[in-house]
C-alpha cells in the first residue's frame, strides 16, 4: 500500500480563510440578535397601543353611559386621568404611565338637534419604548335620548 502525502498548499485552512469564516459567522449572528431586538421593540409597542385603546375605550364607554345632566353639569366628569399598564402591580412597578385628558364640546355641526348632541374627545399620551413619545384619540358624540336612558 502507497499512501500519498499531501502537498503543503492543501493542508488545513488558512488564517485568511479562518478570518473571512469568524467575519461571516459574526455579520449572521449580529443580524440574528438585532432581529430579534427589533422583533421584541415591536411587541413592546404593540402592547403599549393594546393597553391605550384599552384605556381610551373604557373611559369612552363609562362617559358615553352618563346621563345627559351629567354630561352637561361642569365639574361632574374629570378632564383628566392617569391609567397605567399594569394597575394591579406593586406601585413603582406598574409599567408605562398613561396620561389622558377628557374634552366635552357642543356638538361641532349647525343642525336642528345640535343643542341635544356633544362631542366627546378623549386624548392618551405616553412615553413609549425606546421613550418615544405616543399619542391617541378618540372621538364619539353623545345625545340627549341616548343609550345612558336605558341603563340607569
Amino acid at each position: 500500500m502507497r499512501l500519498l502525502r499531501a502537498s503543503r498548499k492543501s493542508c488545513g485552512n488558512t488564517l485568511p480563510e479562518a478570518v473571512i469564516a469568524i467575519a461571516i459567522l459574526g455579520i449572521t449572528a449580529a443580524a440574528v440578535i438585532g432581529s430579534f431586538n427589533l422583533g421584541l421593540f415591536l411587541t413592546g409597542i404593540v402592547r403599549e397601543n393594546q393597553r391605550a385603546t384599552q384605556a381610551l375605550l373604557e373611559n369612552l364607554e363609562t362617559i358615553r353611559l352618563y346621563s345627559w345632566s351629567q354630561v352637561t353639569s361642569n365639574g361632574f366628569i374629570p378632564t383628566s386621568f392617569t391609567n397605567y399598564y399594569d394597575p394591579q402591580a406593586v406601585s413603582g412597578f406598574q409599567g408605562v404611565v398613561y396620561q389622558g385628558t377628557v374634552v366635552i364640546t357642543n356638538f361641532p355641526y349647525s343642525t336642528s338637534y345640535s343643542t341635544n348632541m356633544r362631542q366627546l374627545v378623549v386624548t392618551l399620551k405616553w412615553q413609549g419604548a425606546g421613550n418615544l413619545p405616543r399619542q391617541r384619540q378618540v372621538s364619539t358624540y353623545i345625545a340627549r335620548d341616548g343609550m345612558q336612558n336605558y341603563v340607569y
